[in-house]
């Protein structure tokens, strides 16, 4: 059996943590070896390019097209130092965030040409991609609402909530034109919730192990 890339997506406070858990059950469940990997971050270079993002340094401005770039300097660096080496040992990886982030985020938030992100992604990806997504679909201000209940808010949180609905539709229209994407509603109790992401990971596991 050909080990899998799952990852998850979706707006800040939609429950990618719980996600991350009720996947690993279900893979544990079914004896499946895996690890866990976070976008920005996961290596050293990686988390270090992370702290820059996200909280930037001396005050200066982070530019858009500098945040793009080192997200997928971050990326690349994870793929290949990570995720591809435990794919080819046949460890499964569950992802808290890939591509669909930078082109949700930077795409449909930040408003940055599709054009340039598409370059980037083919110099640095080319035909790389996860093999499922879940992607948690919550209104912005319910989802920034429990991020606050966490603690102070880092640099990508406190962007106005404008930024988040235009993330958000672009979100809803990737995962509609992906065929390996499943939407869960996560404005819903969070045993409603879990219940939806582990039958949506049972269903994949069919068609995956079959």
């Amino acid at each position: 059996m050909q080990a899998k890339f799952i990852t998850i997506e979706g707006l800040e406070g939609a429950g990618k943590s719980n996600a991350q858990q009720v996947v690993s059950q279900v893979l544990q469940h079914h004896q499946i070896p895996f690890i866990h990997t976070r976008e920005p971050g996961g290596t050293p270079i990686a988390e270090a390019l992370r702290t820059l993002w996200k909280e930037g340094i001396g005050g200066e401005h982070t530019t858009d097209k500098a945040e793009l770039l080192m997200l997928y300097a971050a990326r690349t660096q994870l793929v290949e130092s990570v995720i591809q080496p435990a794919l080819e040992s046949g460890k499964w990886v569950i992802g808290d965030r890939h591509d669909m982030s930078t082109l949700a985020y930077q795409g449909g938030g930040r408003g940055l040409d599709p054009d340039l992100i598409h370059t980037l992604r083919q110099a640095v990806l080319g035909d790389f991609a996860p093999d499922f997504t879940l992607y948690l679909d919550i209104p912005p201000e319910v989802g920034l609402a429990r991020a606050k209940g966490r603690g102070a808010l880092d640099r990508i949180e406190q962007q106005h909530i404008d930024f988040f609905h235009r993330t958000r539709t672009a979100y809803l229209q990737l995962v509609e034109a992906s065929p390996n994407a499943v939407l869960i509603n996560a404005d819903q109790p969070i045993k409603q919730v879990s219940a939806e992401i582990q039958q949506a990971v049972e269903n994949y596991l069919k068609f995956a192990i079959a």
